[in-house]
C-alpha cells in the first residue's frame, strides 16, 4: 500500500520518522557538536570594533586576538546528544531529514511508531541505512561533528 502522503497522514508519519532518528541515535549514543561559525565570527569582528573605539590601533589589535579567542570559544562546540539536537531543528530542517530518510524507507508501510522502529530495528540493512541517511543528513546540513558513546 505505501506511505500515504496526504495531508492527514504526513505530519503524524514525520513524526514517526523524527522520533525513530532520535531512537536509533540514542540507541549507538551519538552525540554531535553543531558548529556557529556565523556566530564566532560575528563576536570576533564585535571585540575588534569596540576595541577600536575604545582604545584606537592598539584596542584593534587587542580587541580582535581578545574576540578571535571568545569566537574560537564559542564555535568550538558542545557535544550534545542528537535525539536533543533533531527535536531542536526548526520545521524546514526537520522536513529536509524526513525527506531523506523517507528516500531510504521507501514505500515501507506502517502504522505506529513502534511498528517502524520494530520494522527499522530488525533489519539489519535498513537500520545502517537510516542511520548512515541520519549522519550524512547532519554533518552535510548542519556542519556537525559526530562522536559516538560518552
Amino acid at each position: 500500500m505505501g506511505v500515504k502522503y496526504g495531508t492527514q497522514s504526513m505530519a503524524p508519519h514525520m513524526d514517526d520518522v523524527m522520533r525513530l532518528c532520535c531512537d536509533l541515535s540514542a540507541n549507538q549514543q551519538i552525540k554531535a557538536a553543531v558548529n556557529n561559525s556565523g556566530k564566532g565570527s560575528a563576536v570576533a569582528g564585535g571585540a575588534a570594533f569596540l576595541g577600536g573605539l575604545l582604545g584606537g590601533p592598539p584596542g584593534i589589535a587587542v580587541g580582535g586576538a581578545v574576540g578571535g579567542l571568545l569566537g574560537w570559544w564559542m564555535t568550538s562546540g558542545e557535544f550534545r546528544p542528537l535525539p536533543q539536537i533533531i527535536m531542536e531543528l526548526p520545521p524546514q530542517q526537520q522536513q529536509r531529514l524526513y525527506t531523506d530518510v523517507m528516500a531510504i524507507l521507501g514505500s515501507l508501510d506502517w502504522t505506529d511508531l513502534a511498528q517502524l522502529t520494530a520494522l527499522v530495528m530488525g533489519n539489519a540493512t535498513l537500520q545502517q541505512q537510516v542511520t548512515a541517511a541520519l549522519l550524512g543528513y547532519i554533518t552535510k546540513e548542519l556542519n556537525a561533528q559526530i562522536r559516538y558513546g560518552d
